[in-house]
């Protein structure tokens, strides 16, 4: 089997990325981007990208240089046997070295992995899971992942809104954290009243803010009336050094991070040098699922846990499910709720979430998640 086509969908949302106002639901992402991998056998492949989809299209077509090393997804990865993930990926890093190791470039070939192992799974007829060794369970907990609300008073109609819904764990991000810490607070402080005490509550305090390390650590002290599960990437993605000063200083809240992170290597830094309590690698952006290997034996090694972020389509959110059924220990699937119909439409077999807070791993072939190219031409601006 080879590839002939490597193929960038650029999809544009009805709304801009926007904070929500009151309890409603945010939006979610202006734009959206998906990579389709077709073979000489009539066999597809998909992923969804969460990177920048205007310069991530840009890249799968650069022409070849002849050089091997400023060259484009499409030329790279074209004529190459999508069974040999490992090759590919070396492949294209090294193929992409001198404008990327990074960013966009790491971001497509996560993309790229990923297609190739929905591939794997669709030719082979067995759900991607099994390709990564796994079966330890076929359900994980979902939790709902969500922007912070503005008062107190909307965190709590939010809540009221998920544990209808049937959710028995959220995460509230972003949005206004960060600007007031009394107000910080007192958003954590209704959720966890609204929600009681059988519910996890999750915190992204969100790594744009500029804290320090002695801002993380009183922050913490002060969320602890409250029974976070994990605070996530309160600091710079490059902050070390910073994120082990907190742990160091003994705070009592697992410490979670890297959905900026990617690589095996990448991954060994930030758990050893960070002393993460908890690493969450995004399948799209981490080097794939053939990185996600490596991340989940550095995680093994050390003694922490591995919680997938995802935070895209079904697509992402059906890979996260994979990662956590080959997974010894499986904390949470991290379920987006945004409102946007780009995201929910481009789906024919949504992933479903049980009466008890659960999400089915699939059983499908590769990723077992049908799109509707239809609609995916509906939303396509590029």
């Amino acid at each position: 089997m080879k590839i002939t086509n490597v193929e960038g969908f650029v999809l544009a949302s009805p709304t801009d990325y926007i904070n929500p106002t009151g309890s409603e639901e945010a939006p979610g992402v202006a734009y959206c981007f998906l990579l389709k991998v077709t073979t000489d056998e009539g066999i597809v492949g998909w992923s969804d990208v969460e990177t920048e989809p205007h310069v991530a299209q840009g890249m799968i077509d650069i022409p070849s240089t002849g050089s091997g090393m400023f060259e484009g997804l499409k030329a790279l990865a074209v004529g190459e046997d999508p069974f040999e993930t490992e090759k590919i990926w070396d492949k294209v890093y090294r193929g992409t070295a001198y404008y990327g190791r990074r960013g966009v470039a790491m971001q497509l070939l996560s993309g790229l992995d990923v297609a190739c192992h929905d591939i794997q799974g669709k030719a082979a007829g067995i759900p991607v899971y099994k390709l990564l060794g796994g079966g330890w369970r076929n359900k994980v907990r979902a939790y709902a992942s969500t922007l912070f609300r503005p008062n107190p008073d909307d965190i709590k109609r939010a809540c009221a809104f998920y544990m209808d819904k049937g959710f028995t764990a959220i995460k509230f991000g972003w949005g206004v954290f960060g600007q007031d810490r009394k107000n910080d607070i007192a958003l954590v402080k209704a959720a966890r009243e609204a929600i009681g005490s059988d519910v996890a509550l999750m915190v992204d305090a969100g790594w744009k803010v500029n804290r320090s390390p002695y801002d993380a650590i009183e922050l913490l002290k002060q969320l602890e009336p409250y029974d976070i599960f994990w605070l996530e990437d309160f600091l710079h993605p490059e902050c070390y050094e910073g994120y082990a000063k907190v742990k160091d200083a003994g705070v009592k809240t697992r410490l979670a991070a890297g959905e900026q992170e990617a690589t095996g290597w990448g991954f060994r830094q930030l758990i050893h040098q960070g002393k993460i309590d908890v690493a969450q690698p995004d399948i799209t952006r981490c080097g794939g699922f053939s990185q996600m290997r490596k991340i989940m034996w550095e995680a093994e090694a050390a003694g922490i846990d591995l919680c997938p972020h995802a935070w895209l389509t079904d697509l992402n959110t059906a890979a996260a499910l994979h990662v956590n059924a080959a997974l010894p220990r499986s904390l949470f699937l991290e379920y987006n709720v945004s409102s946007s119909p780009m995201l929910r439409e481009i789906i024919e077999n949504p992933v479903q979430m049980d009466s008890n807070g659960m999400m089915a791993v699939p059983t499908e072939p590769g990723l077992g998640i049908i799109i509707n190219e239809k609609a995916v031409e509906k939303y396509r601006v590029l």
